[in-house]
Parts: C-alpha cells; sequence; structure tokens
C-alpha cells in the first residue's frame, strides 16, 4: 500500500497564510529579540515530541535533522517519547519544557495541570515561558497543516 499523496501546498496557495505562521514561527525562535530566545536544542526537542504525540511525519524528519544540527546526540532522540523514563538523560528544564510541551499539545484531555506549570514557570523567566508557549503553539499549528494536508517529507538523500 502506498502512502497517500500531498492533499495541498498551503504555500503555493495561499502564501500569506503560510507566513503568518511562519512569523509565529520566527518569533519562537527568537525573531529580532534575544528577550526570552530559548536554546536552539531545547526548542527542537519541544518540536519533535509534539510532533511525536501528533504523528506528523514531515515535521518530525524535519526537527530530528534541525536537532541534530545543533548537536543533539542520537541516542535522546531515539528514547524522546520515553523521556519520563530516563530523567538523567534530560536536563531539569527540558524536563520541564517537554511536560508543558505535552500538556498544551494535549490540552483537552486535562488542561495544563498545575504542577506542570508551576514547574516550567520556576525554571524559565517569564519572556522564556512566552517563547516556550509560542513554540509549542506554533509546531502544533505546523503539525495540524502538515497532517491535514498530508505534507510529504522531502526524498530521503543519505
Amino acid at each position: 500500500m502506498s502512502a497517500p499523496g500531498q492533499r495541498l501546498s498551503i504555500l503555493d496557495v495561499d502564501a500569506d497564510a503560510y507566513a503568518a505562521v511562519l512569523g509565529m514561527e520566527q518569533y519562537a525562535r527568537g525573531g529580532d529579540s534575544d528577550s526570552g530566545a530559548l536554546e536552539p536544542a531545547l526548542l527542537e526537542l519541544v518540536k519533535i515530541r509534539a510532533s511525536q504525540i501528533n504523528g506528523c511525519a514531515f515535521c518530525l524528519d524535519m526537527h530530528h535533522r534541525d536537532a541534530r544540527e545543533h548537536g543533539e546526540s542520537q541516542r535522546r532522540l531515539d528514547v524522546l517519547a520515553g523521556w519520563h523514563e530516563v530523567p538523567a538523560l534530560y536536563s531539569e528544564r527540558e524536563r520541564a519544557a517537554l511536560a508543558l510541551a505535552e500538556a498544551v499539545t494535549r490540552i483537552a484531555a486535562a488542561g495544563v495541570p498545575d504542577a506542570v506549570w508551576d514547574e516550567a514557570a520556576s525554571l524559565f523567566s517569564r519572556p522564556e515561558l512566552v517563547r516556550l508557549l509560542m513554540a509549542i503553539a506554533t509546531i502544533n499549528v505546523w503539525n495540524r497543516l502538515a497532517v491535514s494536508t498530508r505534507q510529504q517529507p522531502p526524498p530521503d538523500t543519505d
């Protein structure tokens, strides 16, 4: 059985719609300001974890590559879906960011529990917390667009 083809290219149909989400992405990465800018590797872990939950192959492919480019180890990427089981592999900030990413991504299940919020708020400054929330929201937007349109990863070049 072959994989379904892409249904629609948002960029090709409406570049302004694509640019709106790209603006969110640029803000989350740090944009024109260093205020609250987060470590690129941490952002990639958050993007990968949300993409795992949402089943977005396009984003998983992209962000695994990006994470490795930022020096992320293959071992940590391999066990990211089970990060709760190996807390020693991830820093306290990474664990808090991953827990927040999971809660926000699955927000319909239980909202964002106070314990998850309080942990993140104790480890990230308020500007960092805004960037983190924007990064989580943005990857969830990208995931929903890519899954809905069946966006395909680029051909394997390895």
